[in-house]
């Protein structure tokens, strides 16, 4: 019996270590985790992840600081601008999608991205309704911009001296963000209908969507989960200068695909950029108690280099690193965008403005995504509105003011997973990590029975040893 337990777990022994180093080298189970997940994270009607895109759980907060100017009067003169930060103004971020239609196959979907925002009076520090902010005067400065089209030269020159347009207003939050009639667009509505007669940094953006897209559904192969095909019809931009430019790369941001590698490059296309990003990994999280891989948007997106050459429009006009001119996608308004307080951008930009203080904590965009499942868990989108000013001879309300791109408001859209969502992932983390630690549990076993080989057989080697010695004693002893 002693010696057919010593084979057996002998035996027993090196066969479960052999498999678990066989199963380890063929990644069988980690193998079969993937091809699960890969078969799941699919846009299908009825799923729960098609749900999850559809109606996202998460809640998102868009957070508004506007750049109050303190010395109206001393910049019109040609002194440094003194800015003020007021902020935040707080909303939560209703999205959905709408208008959805799958395509044929089931490897394309279309639909509308929705989003409302709703005023969060106690994270705010004040009311949007009532607080004031002087800032630039976004509608005449643009009008002077139009005035390069010599059909609207005159008409604009007599609507600013007659309705004694000055270079800087004062509005609340409330009409800076969502709109207000505005008397120099309304005159110039009628000349120019497509010109809408309400300016707002945010108008038309409430209860509303920025186009129709067309998504891969991730059916075809899992990389593709959410990869934007088309927008508004499109499937390249026509703003800028070059093709590369011009691609309509990546997700909405909303989304990435599974099993992500920190190797990995990952690419959103947001339409209020008017171009594509790329983001690139960082650091390790942990959300939550969730792992996750921090992307970041690297210095090199807004950088002036010949790879950015194609978004200097005209070509060859490039205002340096750190900024983009959108005007081409803003009906001609002189909107430049950048990160906040100028963050990652030339000295030139911070020094010309008194109040920039960009730092990485507040000012950096970033995403922590959990690589197995792509689920973003913690998110920033960080950016900032410009103006681009200058002294215009044929306008006097310029006065002497210097040329320089000119801080109005910075946004921060964040989002932070919650804890109900994240017990559930880790209930699906849980059960891939037993999945996956299958060949370790085996390779225990299998060590496990080696000891207790290596104990028979020590005993065994005792036992032989004790019988030798009683058989040379001798057998009458005196």
């Amino acid at each position: 019996m002693g010696r057919c337990c010593f084979y057996a777990a002998g035996t027993l022994s090196l066969l479960l270590l052999v498999t678990s180093v066989t199963l380890l080298v063929a990644r069988v189970f980690q193998k079969a985790v993937d091809r699960t997940i890969e078969k799941n994270i699919v846009l299908r009607n009825g799923s729960e992840t098609f749900d999850s895109w559809k109606q996202p759980p998460l809640p998102v907060y868009t957070q508004f600081y506007f750049f109050n100017v303190t010395n109206p009067e001393e910049i019109l003169r040609g002194e440094i601008p003194r800015l003020e930060e007021v902020g935040p103004y707080t909303y939560r971020e209703i999205r959905n999608k709408g208008d959805i239609q799958f395509g044929d196959n089931g490897t394309t979907i279309s639909a509308v991205s929705n989003k409302a925002y709703v005023f969060v009076r106690n994270q705010s520090v004040g009311d949007s309704k009532i607080d004031l902010i002087r800032t630039l005067n976004i509608p005449a400065v643009t009008a002077m911009e139009w005035t390069h089209q010599r059909f609207l030269k005159e008409i604009i020159e007599a609507l600013l001296k007659t309705y004694q347009q000055k270079v800087f207003v004062t509005h609340t939050v409330d009409h800076l963000l969502w709109g207000y009639k505005d008397e120099i667009l309304s005159l110039i509505h009628t000349f120019k209908p497509e010109i809408s007669p309400y300016f707002g940094l945010y108008y038309g953006k409430n209860g509303t969507n920025d186009g129709d897209y067309v998504f891969l559904t991730g059916e075809d192969n899992y990389l593709n989960f959410s990869k934007i095909v088309e927008w508004n019809g499109k499937t390249s931009l026509d703003w800028w200068t070059t093709d590369r430019c011009n691609m309509i790369n990546g997700t909405d941001g909303d989304t990435f695909h599974p099993l992500i590698t920190k190797d990995e490059v990952l690419y959103v296309f947001p339409s209020d950029f008017c171009r594509s990003l790329y983001i690139t990994f960082s650091d390790f999280e942990s959300v939550e108690g969730l792992p996750a891989f921090r992307y970041t948007v690297p210095e090199e997106i807004l950088a002036n280099t010949s790879d950015n050459a194609g978004f200097c429009v005209p070509t060859g006009n490039c205002l340096g690193s750190g900024v983009l001119n959108v005007s081409v996608c803003k009906n001609g308004a002189p909107i430049i965008l950048s990160f906040p307080h100028f963050y990652q951008a030339d000295e030139k930009f911070v020094s010309a403005i008194e109040g920039m203080h960009p730092n990485k904590d507040n000012h950096e965009t970033f995403v922590d995504i959990n690589p197995l499942t792509g689920v973003i868990l913690r998110a920033a989108k960080r950016f900032q509105i410009n103006v681009y000013v200058e002294k215009l001879d044929d306008f006097i309300e310029t006065g002497n003011i210097r040329t320089m791109v000119f801080p109005v408001m910075h946004v921060n859209e964040s989002v932070l997973i919650d804890k109900e969502t994240a017990s559930r992932l880790k209930s699906v983390m849980n059960t891939t990590l037993i999945v996956t630690n299958i060949p370790y549990i085996v390779m225990a076993l299998g060590v496990f029975f080696g000891l207790v080989f290596t104990w028979l057989a020590c005993r065994g080697q005792r036992s032989m040893d004790e019988g030798t010695a009683d058989e040379r004693a001798p057998l009458i002893r005196t």
